[in-house]
């Protein structure tokens, strides 16, 4: 009767393990959400840039907020005139679907905005990297359809795969990719396992 427990001991330990490496994740960089709520869609942003990497092409007066899903563009924030630092040097998808330009209804905080087609990477003038940034925009009246928007993650990078060098638009609710990590801790873990059990049944 004594043998059992031995024989589990190492499997929940195994699984204990497996577990706490999957409750590790990635720096996500700056993460836009854009969701249905009510009759609305909301998109908020928050997070930190690391712009290591990135070229800095000079200072600008930018203003707006909306999102134009057919060239990538995301403008977050208020919509008020403001200085910016514009960069260049990322990679990513240059549409998120088949949406022309749409206005926000309302936004706030930090102007943050995105434009894919132009590889334009605009942030406050003066940003250093690390400082949190948060901004909203909601558009009334609106769905995903109207927009023009495709549910799905979409990830602008650049860098050599320093934290924060990514931003994230996720539409849906769909999951932030973790580079492919989970996937893999996940297939150790199942061939550990296995091996566990083979080892156990002898």
């Amino acid at each position: 009767m004594e043998a059992l427990p031995k024989k589990l001991l190492p499997l929940i330990l195994f699984g204990i393990a497996v577990t706490s490496l999957f409750s590790v994740q990635p720096a996500q960089g700056f993460t836009v959400t854009l969701e249905q709520v009510g009759s609305n869609v909301v998109a908020n942003g928050s997070g930190a840039f690391n712009l290591t990497g990135l070229t800095l092409q000079g200072s600008f007066q930018g203003s707006g907020h909306g999102i134009e899903a057919s060239s990538s563009l995301i403008f977050m924030g208020d919509g008020l005139q403001t200085a910016t630092d514009r960069y260049t040097g990322f990679t990513g998808p240059t549409s998120f679907g088949p949406g022309g330009f749409f206005s926000a209804t309302t936004g706030s905080g930090d102007f943050v905005a995105l434009r894919s087609i132009f590889n334009f990477l605009f942030v406050p003038t003066g940003y250093d990297s690390g400082d949190a940034l948060s901004d909203s925009l909601t558009f009334n009246n609106a769905t995903f359809a109207s927009l023009g928007v495709t549910p799905g993650t979409y990830v602008w990078s650049w860098g050599t795969g320093l934290p924060n060098q990514n931003f994230t638009l996720v539409i849906g609710g769909v999951g932030v990719p973790d580079g492919g990590s989970t996937v893999s801790l996940l297939g150790c873990g199942l061939l550990g396992l296995a091996a566990l059990r083979r080892k156990l049944r002898c």
